[in-house]
């Protein structure tokens, strides 16, 4: 399987840049991603990051991403009961000042 990558939101804290960032508010929300960008984790090639996407959210995101490509059953054991869909869920950078929220979902491989 595939996995899919979708930028859903992007937030900022304003009040908490100005106490711990060198840059204050300045630094606004991530500068890398923006809402609706969308990426394909091709599980042929293993631990690739899609060209585009951010490091520091790869490194997070990576462990769950990689899980969803092997996992191929509709209904995983372990997996959440609270989501509608076993083939999608949502997952966060955890940059606290400036998170940004990825919907990942499962896709058939393309060729």
């Amino acid at each position: 399987m595939d996995v899919r990558i979708t930028v859903l939101k992007k937030e900022f804290y304003p009040d908490i840049a100005e106490e711990f960032l060198t840059e204050g508010a300045d630094a606004g929300a991530c500068p890398i991603l923006e809402v609706g960008d969308t990426f394909l984790y091709r599980s042929s090639d293993e631990a690739v990051m899609p060209e585009g996407f951010c490091p520091w959210a790869w490194v997070e995101l990576y462990p769950k991403i990689k899980s969803m490509s092997i996992e191929r059953a509709p209904r995983r054991p372990g997996r959440e009961y609270w989501w509608k869909d076993d083939t999608r869920t949502i997952s966060c950078c955890l940059d606290g000042v400036r998170p940004v929220v990825f919907m990942l979902e499962q896709v058939a491989e393309e060729a």
